[in-house]
């Protein structure tokens, strides 16, 4: 790992001020799969809009002066929400029983992996909130391999598996306890 530039973490409750910061980064962070449909920057934008409407809607952008270079957003999730319903087998309850985090997008430009501000972006979403635990969703088809030994290496575990929609691929279901 290259030791940490020196970034400026922003966090922010309102999509308005940031969705095009999030726009270019994720063009950026997903450009080797914006051929399929479920990570065009569109499908993206629409699940953004989405996600920004639903409780507890937090996002952590990294700059580097005014450069957005990083991004991590999420939402509280109760039991009978969707996340839930469409992890199979279904979680147990001592993940559901409680809202929890859903972590529903991390990413940075490859120019500052490796540095240690996905970690950064991640614990700074993660610093004020009070539900117990956070889940997230991986592709392990697309890449998703080294990122998911990277969220074991930060303290997830898989639950299960999940397709969002049709178009989505297959993820794998990782949770963690937030303290």
């Amino acid at each position: 790992m290259t030791s940490a530039p020196a970034i400026e973490l922003r966090t922010f409750t309102q999509l308005d001020p940031i969705r095009g910061d999030l726009l270019d980064v994720y063009a950026e962070v997903r450009a080797p799969l914006l051929h399929l449909p479920n990570y065009a920057v569109t499908a993206f934008g629409e699940r953004l809009d989405r996600h920004s409407a639903e409780p507890g809607f937090t996002a952590v952008l990294a700059y580097d002066g005014d450069h957005p270079v990083g991004y991590a957003y999420g939402n509280r999730i109760e039991d009978g929400d969707r996340y839930w319903q469409r992890t199979k087998p279904a979680p147990d309850e001592q993940y559901t029983a409680r809202p929890a985090v859903a972590l529903k997008e991390i990413g940075v430009r490859p120019a500052w992996r490796g540095t240690g501000t996905a970690r950064r972006i991640h614990d700074a979403l993660l610093a004020s909130r009070d539900e117990q635990y956070v889940t997230l969703m991986v592709n392990e088809a697309a890449g998703g391999g080294k990122v998911h030994a990277l969220y074991r290496s930060w303290g997830y575990e898989g639950i299960g598996y999940s397709q969002p929609s049709a178009a989505s691929p297959h993820l794998t279901v990782m949770i963690r306890s937030i303290r």
